[in-house]
C-alpha cells in the first residue's frame, strides 16, 4: 500500500506532463496452475474503483488524447471522416416487420448523433416512435436503443434502452399511436430476446438475476430466468416460465440461458437453451397455451450433443441448422408434436457452400449460404424438393434482416467490399426489389476501388482466405500503409462490408486487408474448431501468414504494416505482436481480450468458458496461457507502437485488460515507440456508441497508423 501511496504523489505531480507518461508500479502476484507458475505484475489494475488506479488510468487517457490530437494530420482526418460519415441522408440499423407488413427500423439522419426508432406503413408514411435522446435529456448521459420488438398487430413495441455504452438495458413498452411509455420499465434485460404472444399484449423475455451486495461479478449471467410479461403490469407480477430448477422436463443449469419463443402460426412454443457463447444449443417444445402454467409438458427436441446451432419454426414443424452430417451444415426437419432427432429428415443437404442462417416466412424457408467469403441468399418453397438461389443484383454478402410467418417473402441487406449496404425485399416468386429504405450516399459506391480475394498458405499449409481492398492505381512497390484485421472466434466470419469512412484510409494510399483466420466459420465447423482452445495458436499464426504475404507481394513492408483486432480479435493481434514483434509497425487492440487467464473471473467470463476454456482444467489452462497476450510480453523486447482503445463501461471485456497490457508493455518495450491507452468514459464495447464517438475512434486509430507507418502529413516536427 505504501508503494501505491507514494506513486499517487508522483502521479499528482506529473499526470499532465506530455513528456513523462506516469508508470504504474509493478507488484507481482504469482499463482501456480498445474505446476506452472504464472506471474501477474499488474494485478492491482483490476481494482478499477481504487482511486490510485483511476487516477493513473485518467492520466494515461489524457496523455493518449493529447498525443493523438497533436498529430499534424489529425484534425483534417477527423473532418474528412465526418464528411464521409454524414454524406448519406440516413443510416439504417435493425429492421423488423409486424404481421401487417409495417416496417419498424432504426435510422440516424446525417446530422443526428444516435439511431432512433421509426415505423413505415404500407403507404410509405413514416413516424418517429422512440428517440433515445429523450433519456439523455432526462439524466444528461448518452443513451442508445439496444433492441426492439413490435407486437404482431403493430400497436405496441418493446424497446431496450441503455446508457453510455453499458448495454445495461431496461425494457420499455411504447404505444405506437401515442408514443407513450406503458407501465414500468423492466430492468436487468441485456439479452431478453423478446417474443410476443399472438395476443399482442404479452411477451416472453429473459431476465438476469439481481446482483445483491457481496455477490461476485461472475454471478451476473448465471441463474437467468425466462418470464411471461403482461403489458401494463409490474415486472414483479411476471410469470416464471423457464430457468434453473423451474421444470424437471427442461435441463437448465445455473450457467445456461433459457429463452422462450412463440412463433406465429404454430401451436407450440420453443425454448432455446444456450450455454453462454457455445454455438450448440438445446431445444424444447410445449403447447403454447401451457407455457406459464404448472406442469408445462416440455419435450426435448435436441440436446447440445446433437450439433444444432439454429432453428426456424413453420407450423408444427421445426427446421434445424446442424453440422451433424457435414461440417458445412445441413437443414433437418422434425415435428414439434413428437420430435425425434434420429429420424429427422434432411431438407437441405450438404454442399460446398456453408449454410449460415435460416428463417421461416409464410411462403418459404430462406437461407444464407456462404460461398467462400461471399454470401448468397437461397429459398426453399414449402413443399419444394430443394432450395434455389435468389438472383441478387450483385455479388457480396446477403444477410436476412426481417421476416414473419404470416407474411410472404423477406427483407435482406446486401453489401460488398466496395459498395455500401442496400436493403431489398424478396417475394414469393423470388423477385427482388430495392426497398429504398437505405439510400446510397455520395461516397457509398465509389469508382476506382478494387477488392481481391486470395488464399494464403499458413504455417501448417492451411490456405487462409484474405480479402484485400485498395485503389485501382495502387503500385505494388512496398510503400503503401496497410491495415490488416482478423478476428477468429465464435465461428464469426468477416464478410464483405463497406464503410464510407474507410475511404479516409484508402484515398491516402492505404490498403485494407481482412484475414478470415481459423476460429472463424468461413469454411464451416471444422475451420472454426481449428482455431478454438488448444488450436487457438492457428488464429494468430494465420494472421502472421497474411502479414508475410502482404509484404512478399510488395503491398507493403513491415515498417508500414499495422494490425487491428476488436474484442476477441484482441487475442489475434495481441499474440501476433508478441510472437512476431518485428513484423509490425503498429498494433491496435480495440476493447481487446488481452488477459485470457483472468478473464473468466469477470462478469462475462463464465459465458465465455465454452469458447476459450477455464483455468480449472489443465489442458484449457495451458490453452488460455498460450493465448493470453499480457502473459507473453517479455522485458527488453522491441515492441511496435500500440494503441489500446477501450470504453470504460464495457460489459463484455473489462477495460482493465487494456490497462494491464498498457502498463506491461510500457515497462517492457525497448523500442521507444509509444504505448497509448485510449479510454472513452462514455462508451462500452461499441454497442450504443454515438456517431461522434465512432468518428473520434476512427480518427484515433487511422491517425495513429498513419503516424507509425511514416506518412509525412502525420509526422510531428522535431
Amino acid at each position: 500500500m505504501r508503494a501505491l501511496l507514494a506513486f499517487a504523489v508522483l502521479l499528482a505531480a506529473g499526470a499532465h506532463a506530455q513528456n513523462a507518461l506516469p508508470a504504474f508500479p509493478a507488484n507481482n502476484v504469482q499463482e501456480t496452475f498445474f505446476g506452472t507458475l504464472v506471474d501477474d505484475p499488474y494485478r492491482a489494475l483490476e481494482d478499477v474503483k481504487n482511486p490510485e488506479v483511476a487516477a493513473w488510468a485518467k492520466a494515461q487517457a489524457d496523455y493518449a488524447r493529447a498525443t493523438l490530437d497533436a498529430l499534424p494530420g489529425y484534425e483534417a482526418l477527423r473532418r474528412r471522416l465526418a464528411e464521409l460519415d454524414e454524406s448519406t441522408t440516413a443510416v439504417i440499423g435493425s429492421v423488423r416487420l409486424d404481421a401487417n407488413g409495417n416496417l419498424f427500423f432504426m435510422r440516424r439522419a446525417a446530422a443526428e448523433n444516435t439511431l432512433k426508432l421509426y415505423r413505415r406503413d404500407a403507404q410509405g408514411t413514416e413516424q418517429l416512435l422512440v428517440d433515445p435522446d429523450d433519456w439523455q435529456k432526462e439524466n444528461g448521459r448518452p443513451h442508445a436503443i439496444n433492441y426492439f420488438a413490435p407486437s404482431p398487430d403493430g400497436t405496441l413495441v418493446a424497446v431496450g434502452v441503455s446508457a453510455a455504452g453499458s448495454e445495461e438495458a431496461s425494457i420499455y413498452v411504447v404505444d405506437v399511436t401515442t408514443r407513450k411509455r406503458l407501465g414500468e420499465p423492466i430492468s436487468r434485460a441485456q439479452y431478453p430476446r423478446i417474443s410476443w404472444r399472438p395476443d399482442s399484449r404479452s411477451f416472453f423475455y429473459l431476465r438476469e438475476q439481481e446482483l445483491k451486495p457481496g455477490m461476485p461479478a461472475t454471478q451476473k449471467y448465471q441463474n437467468e430466468h425466462a418470464y411471461l410479461h403482461l403489458v401494463g403490469t409490474p415486472a414483479s407480477a411476471d410469470v416464471l416460465v423457464a430457468g434453473p430448477e423451474v421444470s424437471p422436463r427442461m435441463e437448465v443449469r445455473p450457467e445456461y440461458q433459457p429463452w422462450v419463443f412463440a412463433d406465429p402460426g404454430s401451436r407450440y412454443a420453443v425454448a432455446h437453451v444456450a450455454n453462454g457463447d457455445q454455438r450448440d444449443i438445446a431445444l424444447y417444445a410445449a403447447p403454447l397455451v401451457t407455457v406459464g402454467k404448472p406442469g408445462t409438458p416440455w419435450v426435448r427436441v435436441c440436446d447440445f450433443t446433437d450439433k444444432v446451432t439454429a432453428f426456424a419454426v413453420h407450423g408444427d414443424d421445426i427446421y434445424l441448422l446442424s453440422y451433424r452430417d457435414s461440417p458445412r451444415f445441413t437443414v433437418l426437419r422434425t415435428s414439434l408434436s413428437a420430435p425425434e432427432m434420429a429420424k429427422a429428415t434432411t431438407v437441405v443437404p450438404a454442399s460446398e457452400r456453408v449454410l449460415v442462417r435460416i428463417a421461416a416466412a409464410k411462403d418459404a424457408l430462406y437461407l444464407e449460404a456462404r460461398d467462400g467469403t461471399l454470401k448468397r441468399l437461397m429459398r426453399r418453397a414449402w413443399g419444394a424438393s430443394g432450395a434455389l438461389d435468389v438472383a441478387l443484383p450483385r455479388e457480396g454478402a446477403a444477410h436476412l434482416l426481417a421476416w414473419r410467418a404470416e407474411r410472404d417473402g423477406a427483407i435482406f441487406g446486401l453489401t460488398a467490399w466496395t459498395r455500401a449496404q442496400e436493403i431489398y425485399a424478396v417475394d414469393r416468386t423470388a423477385k427482388v426489389v430495392n426497398t429504398r429504405l437505405q439510400p446510397l450516399g455520395a461516397y457509398d459506391a465509389p469508382e476506382g476501388l478494387v477488392a481481391t480475394e486470395v488464399k494464403v498458405k499458413s504455417h501448417d499449409g492451411a490456405l487462409v482466405p484474405l480479402s484485400i481492398v485498395h485503389r485501382a492505381e495502387l503500385k505494388l512497390d512496398g510503400t503503401n500503409p496497410v491495415l490488416l484485421t482478423g478476428y477468429g472466434s465464435y465461428g464469426i466470419t468477416s464478410e464483405p462490408y463497406y464503410q464510407a469512412t474507410r475511404l479516409a484510409w484508402l484515398e491516402r494510399g492505404g490498403v485494407y486487408a481482412v484475414s478470415n483466420v481459423r476460429g472463424s466459420g468461413v469454411y464451416g465447423q471444422d475451420w472454426y474448431l481449428a482455431g478454438k482452445k488448444a488450436n487457438k495458436p492457428n488464429t494468430w499464426k494465420d494472421l502472421i501468414a497474411a502479414a508475410e504475404y502482404l509484404i512478399a507481394q510488395k503491398y507493403t513492408t513491415k515498417e508500414r504494416l499495422g494490425i487491428l483486432g476488436g474484442s476477441a480479435g484482441g487475442i489475434t493481434v495481441g499474440r501476433a505482436m508478441t510472437e512476431r514483434p518485428d513484423l509490425f509497425a503498429a498494433v491496435v487492440p480495440v476493447v481487446g481480450v488481452l488477459d485470457a487467464v483472468r478473464a473468466e473471473l469477470t462478469a462475462n467470463g463464465v459465458p465465455n468458458i465454452p469458447e476459450f476454456g477455464t483455468v480449472k482444467k489443465e489442458d484449457e489452462f495451458r490453452a488460455l496461457l498460450a493465448m493470453s497476450s499480457y502473459h507473453q510480453v517479455k522485458d527488453g523486447v522491441a515492441y511496435p507502437a500500440v494503441l489500446l482503445i477501450h470504453g470504460v463501461n464495457d460489459p463484455r471485456v473489462e477495460w482493465w485488460q487494456s490497462a494491464k497490457m498498457a502498463a506491461r508493455l510500457q515497462a517492457a518495450t525497448s523500442s521507444g515507440k509509444p504505448i497509448l491507452l485510449d479510454l472513452d468514459y462514455d462508451a462500452g464495447h461499441g454497442i450504443g456508441s454515438t456517431k461522434l464517438q465512432r468518428q473520434r475512434q476512427a480518427a484515433d486509430f487511422y491517425s495513429f497508423l498513419f503516424w507509425q507507418t511514416g506518412q509525412p502529413q502525420f509526422q510531428r516536427q522535431q
